[in-house]
């Protein structure tokens, strides 16, 4: 029996070490991409899916970024690949990848896409256009590189907390909400709206929309946001930059300002669609909505 069973051993040793099977993902776009082994050298193109990869606790196989990148650190000094001028497939391909992973922003997809499939480098397509797709992209990164159980944990950790602050809010009056994300110098500004991860961020926290209509980039006037009179303003920058705005004319007089209710949010929370988001989501439904408030 022992001799049988040490037979069959040295069989399986000779035969080689069993292959993984491919992994197979359906990205955003609907490609279906197949990766023959889980890979080891990574190239993400914006700091939303560097995030993504290093929380799933795969920065070292991370080997290209592009120029917007800075966190984590570690992943910050990584090669870059490209930015705001564009993207250069020879710099991704001496990179030696086996998975690109980007977003279709700043021309990133058809730049070079089509290119990587000629030369045989797989790509995976992320969109982020609700917090529940930048969870579930988060299920999906962690089925192509070989830690799908690393990743569920994580991303149910997250629907758990996010769960939470829905509890919280449920039975508190909606907030009346302006996000300004960036200045334009024309003057406009730019301000969160539906229809974008954002948004869906402030809905979740217990806010509600004091402009009207939608729209992913929308520009918008200084008197616009002064008519639609929201009960909490809101900057995507950081306190000083917060602080400036509120002393501009116009906005000093706000009922939100005055009320000391306009507040900065990290725009690494609410502007990279990652696991920080949710600690955004978490941070914003205490402003909106502090304890103790009716």
């Amino acid at each position: 029996m022992r001799g049988a069973a040490t037979g069959c051993l040295l069989v399986l040793v000779a035969a080689g070490p069993i292959r993984a099977e491919p992994v197979r993902v359906v990205d955003a776009l609907g490609r279906g991409v197949v990766l023959a082994a889980p890979p080891r050298r990574i190239v993400t193109i914006f700091s939303s899916n560097t995030e993504l990869v290093a929380a799933l606790g795969l920065t070292d196989r991370i080997v290209g970024i592009d120029a917007f990148t800075r966190y984590p650190p570690d992943a910050a000094a990584k090669p870059v690949v490209g930015g705001r001028l564009g993207f250069s497939v020879e710099a991704i391909a001496a990179q030696n990848p086996d998975l690109v992973v980007l977003t279709p922003a700043r021309q990133a997809v058809h730049q070079i896409l089509d290119a990587l499939e000629r030369i045989g480098v797989p790509a995976v397509v992320l969109t982020s256009r609700t917090v529940t797709e930048v969870v579930e992209n988060l299920r999906l990164l962690a089925r192509a590189t070989g830690v799908p159980e690393r990743g569920e944990a994580l991303a149910s950790g997250l629907e758990a907390r996010l769960g939470a602050v829905r509890e919280r809010v449920a039975t508190r009056p909606c907030r009346r909400v302006v996000m300004v994300t960036g200045r334009l110098g024309n003057g406009l500004l730019l301000s969160a709206r539906r229809d974008t991860y954002t948004g869906d961020a402030i809905l979740r926290a217990g806010g509600c929309f004091a402009l009207s209509g939608n729209g992913a980039v929308p520009q918008v006037s200084p008197e616009a946001v002064f008519a639609a009179d929201p009960d909490v303003l809101l900057l995507a920058g950081s306190a000083d930059e917060m602080a400036e705005l509120a002393r501009r004319p116009g906005f000093s007089g706000m009922r939100a300002v005055a009320a000391g209710h306009a507040h900065a949010v990290p725009r690494t929370e609410f502007l990279i669609p990652g696991p920080r988001t949710v600690a955004g989501i978490e941070r914003l439904a205490g402003l909106l909505h502090p304890a103790g408030a009716p």
